[in-house]
């Protein structure tokens, strides 16, 4: 594996498990005649309220590319340094359907390099309470209240999976060019931290048929996404933010075991 992007997966495992139930529920509406206003087209970053100030223009081309390569190098930096990070997290998807705004999963996720593999751990909260499992080339959500264990290969996906490892924590900018076009669209701050907005394209026309674009806000200083926000054909879109970051410091291995409780059905996709 390359220098991998342990934010990179986590999109990966949420694209698979929450991606499939997004699609179930407009399904559900569409079969009971939902009367849910028709797709619209899901409003741009800047005019969606969220705790980031508005975008700085910069100056010229030049200074935009000059501001770019900046960002890109202190990534390339913070790659080589990297061997575990947790996070708490909060992530709100979008439905141009209703044209609203759904209710967020909210938890702690965990990565860690373990060998040459990257291997990823999320908690999510109740009411929709699920653990997440990301290792050995497989998505693995297990959901207490029903004690369904959901297994997903990932080698499914492999052009997805190359592309999205290269968002995030722990990538390098280097990588992150040689998936997506990158745009540097200006300064913004995330809480008290200034960040480096990028817009990214996909070169890969698989992946631009899904998410057509996806924005990132760089902590400089960190090298790290604090912000993402995946752009989707037909309006909807996710937004990820983390928070209360912690970089390299030791994961305990419980983080990475599935807490399975009595007769647990695996069901295998």
């Amino acid at each position: 594996m390359k220098k991998s992007s342990i934010l990179g997966m986590w999109i990966v495992a949420s694209a698979v498990v929450v991606g499939v139930h997004a699609d179930s529920k407009v399904k559900s509406q569409a079969q009971a005649g939902s009367t849910a206003p028709a797709p619209q087209t899901a409003a741009p970053a800047d005019q969606k309220k969220t705790e980031a100030s508005p975008s700085k223009p910069a100056a010229s081309t030049a200074q935009n590319t000059g501001a770019l390569e900046k960002v890109l190098h202190g990534m390339d930096e913070n790659a080589g340094k990297f061997r575990s990070a947790q996070a708490e997290f909060t992530w709100t998807p979008y439905n141009s359907v209703i044209n609203e705004t759904e209710a967020p999963d909210k938890g702690r996720i965990y990565f860690r390099r373990s060998g040459k593999e990257i291997q990823m751990a999320a908690d999510l909260q109740p009411p929709d309470g699920r653990q997440i499992l990301f290792t050995g080339g497989k998505v693995q959500v297990y959901q207490p209240r029903t004690k369904v264990l959901d297994v997903y290969d990932a080698g499914g996906h492999r052009e997805e999976v190359e592309s999205f490892l290269v968002l995030g924590f722990g990538s390098s900018g280097e990588d992150l060019r040689k998936s997506f076009d990158v745009k540097y669209v200006g300064e913004e701050k995330i809480g008290n931290v200034l960040t480096a907005k990028l817009e990214l394209v996909p070169l890969a026309d698989k992946i631009k048929r899904s998410f057509p674009r996806i924005d990132l806000w760089i902590d400089a200083q960190r090298g790290l996404s604090l912000r993402q926000q995946l752009f989707q054909t037909g309006g909807d879109y996710r937004l990820a933010d983390y928070s209360n970051i912690r970089l390299n410091e030791k994961v305990p291995d419980s983080a990475f075991k599935l807490k399975t409780a009595g007769q647990t059905k695996t069901v295998t996709h």
